[in-house]
């Protein structure tokens, strides 16, 4: 038999979370042909095209990053380093509700959808035209998309900082089922900030109702990440369950220092939550976030950098309270003057970060922000510091469940049917690496930096990047919902 691609003597690690073993894994036409285990003396009886000797080397599914905001560079970068540098094979877009598409602006796009670039990038009045425009673009990675509640709001209201009315919410209906009829996984919201934070919950439940119809997903950044978290989680559970559609929530945390140490109850909502309903999270691994400069979110009580600030670009990397000393003015009068901006902030406590990312509920996502001039180290560094530093170093899981985490979890929690695992028939995206030395080079200060110990990154079956370089080759994909996503979850 003459295989495409032949990857010999690999620690297998096949995305369930089992143990792995010593394997060859045979590629053909982009999928896995042939597994054969290398414990039963006999290598796999065939030839290819390429023959990659791994070593003993771990090989995993390519990584799933459930929580980008990656919309627009998938097709205006579609190299897409900062992702497969990291082992990640597929990426979904539209998170926080905010998405590319479908978008019809009237000036420049509201906050936070200026996270997805100016308004030059918005293109795509109809998601069709945003798929047609990923699979002519050919990233690096695969593209899976949920459409954005507040890029709705924007495309059927006069103002944002109201409720939509029956008639503005029939409209976004419309235009949810259109999408979600050209492969969208469903609806996201981010009901914190300023551009949905008027909108009632009967909005974002009427709204939602067309998820059963095909069995979308319902994502959220909840209503509020801080003290009144519990009301947010049950907040987005009831919409779940009033919908009856599956519940993710997005980089769940406890953010805000009179925050901190509440991890075990927002686990324990969670779980009491999952008892009966589809639920899960994603988390990224680390104890600082990062978004728009929020008013609501100034305090003293830990640092804050600014990384970008459209009046003042020259302040990007300092601490706002520095640049407050520096201009002789309070926190919150600095944050004004300094919007539109970006910020970092250290607002997380370490152990909270530990539980959540730890629990058995909980996907891996990055989260990161591509077109911030600074931007948060997540963004090159998220998927190998879980690899690495977590379950390595800290040993807060072993591999197999990191991984797991990172591939089929996601996979059937976002109905992605052939990604996720290494089976025969299923698609060959596939990361190489040595979990001796994988490890997260970007910082804060620093934070363009590659990944160490990614050895080779295959997607769709093609060599995409090896040896921290780009091959030349890119062979992502759309990725429409191919189930039911309520099938992911049990």
């Amino acid at each position: 038999m003459q295989y495409d691609l032949i990857i010999r003597n690999v620690q297998l690690y096949d995305g369930s979370g089992s143990t792995p073993h010593a394997a060859d894994v045979a590629v053909q036409g982009g999928r896995i042909a042939a597994l054969q285990r290398r414990d039963t003396g006999k290598p796999l009886p065939a030839s290819a095209g390429v023959v990659v000797d791994a070593g003993g080397l771990a090989l995993a599914p390519g990584f799933i990053d459930v929580h980008t905001h990656d919309d627009t560079n998938v097709i205006s970068q579609p190299d897409m380093l900062p992702k497969i540098s990291q082992g990640i094979t597929t990426v979904i877009v539209g998170n926080c509700g905010i998405s590319a598409s479908p978008v019809l602006l009237r000036g420049t796009p509201p906050d936070p959808m200026n996270l997805l670039g100016d308004a030059d990038a918005f293109r795509y009045p109809c998601f069709g035209d945003y798929r047609r425009a990923v699979d002519a673009a050919q990233p690096a990675v695969n593209v899976a998309a949920l459409v954005g509640h507040t890029a709705l709001r924007n495309n059927h209201m006069d103002r944002l900082d109201r409720c939509a009315t029956p008639g503005e919410i029939n409209a976004m209906q419309v235009q949810l089922r259109e999408a979600l009829e050209n492969g969208a996984l469903g609806l996201s919201s981010g009901l914190a900030y300023s551009s949905a934070v008027a909108s009632s919950t009967d909005e974002v439940q009427m709204l939602a109702e067309v998820l059963d119809e095909y069995g979308g997903v319902y994502t959220t950044h909840l209503r509020t990440e801080f003290d009144g978290i519990l009301d947010a989680m049950d907040e987005a559970f009831t919409i779940g369950r009033h919908a009856k559609a599956p519940v993710i929530v997005s980089h769940l945390k406890c953010a805000g220092a009179g925050n901190w140490g509440r991890s075990t109850e927002v686990i324990r909502k969670l779980e009491g939550a999952a008892a009966s309903h589809p639920v899960g999270c994603d988390c990224y691994p680390y104890a600082a976030s990062s978004s728009t400069l929020d008013l609501k979110q100034v305090t003293s009580d830990f640092d804050i950098v600014i990384t970008w600030s459209t009046p003042h670009p020259e302040m990007g990397g300092r601490k706002l309270a520095d640049i407050a000393i520096e201009w002789g003015s309070s926190l919150l009068d600095t944050a004004r003057q300094l919007q539109p901006a970006g910020a970092v902030y250290y607002g997380m406590d370490e152990n909270d970060v530990r539980h959540i990312l730890g629990h058995p509920l909980t996907m891996v996502g990055s989260d990161g922000l591509p077109n911030d001039p600074l931007p948060h180290p997540r963004l090159w560094g998220a998927f190998p510091r879980v690899l690495g530093h977590y379950s390595r170093d800290v040993g807060l899981f072993p591999l197999a469940e990191a991984i797991r985490k990172m591939t089929s979890l996601s996979a059937d929690r976002f109905g992605l049917a052939d990604r996720g695992r290494i089976a025969p028939g299923l698609a060959a995206d596939l990361v190489l690496f040595d979990p001796a030395t994988v490890r997260d080079t970007a910082r804060f200060d620093d934070p363009a930096r590659p990944a160490e110990g990614i050895h080779a990154v295959w997607v769709n079956g093609v060599l995409s990047y090896q040896q921290q370089q780009l091959t030349g080759h890119r062979a992502g994909r759309f990725l429409p919902r191919s189930r039911d996503l309520r099938a992911g979850f049990h």
